[in-house]
């Protein structure tokens, strides 16, 4: 993936990066609002740390972590970043119709078509070369 640095404007963007094929519009129906109003705050609701509270509105992705679509094709259409796990997700496309999230396999790009079963070979998206490794085969 490309990354896109920004120039120096404010002290905001000083260190800043973004991934330029990362898009952030998430499918509406696998999104929902997160209650997160529970931080600092004692039984009665006031804030008793003051360090805590503000930050940026974030929405919960439901991610698909039992991959029980089996034997089913699927497509990988975007690669998106999740803010409340600090990791990428993709939205996948199955052969039968329906879309999920899953965790973004490395390696895998936009376009790669993915399966889940028993009987499928366990691969990560590309080969590794035994030339390239520095390890000593027995």
């Amino acid at each position: 993936m490309a990354i896109h640095l920004y120039k120096t404007s404010t002290p905001s963007t000083r260190n800043g990066a973004v991934d330029r094929k990362v898009k952030s519009n998430p499918r509406n129906n696998l999104i929902y609002g997160q209650h997160r109003c529970g931080k600092g705050r004692n039984a009665r609701g006031i804030i008793t740390a003051g360090h805590r509270g503000g930050g940026h509105k974030r929405l919960y992705r439901k991610i698909d972590f039992r991959r029980n679509e089996k034997d089913i094709y699927g497509r990988i259409v975007t690669i998106e970043y999740d803010p409340n796990r600090n990791a990428y997700i993709c939205l996948i496309h199955y052969g039968d119709g329906e879309k999920r999230y899953i965790l973004h396999p490395r390696g895998a790009i936009i376009g790669d078509t993915i399966v889940s079963g028993t009987e499928v070979p366990i691969s990560m998206g590309f080969e590794i070369e035994w030339a390239n490794l520095n390890v000593k085969k027995e």
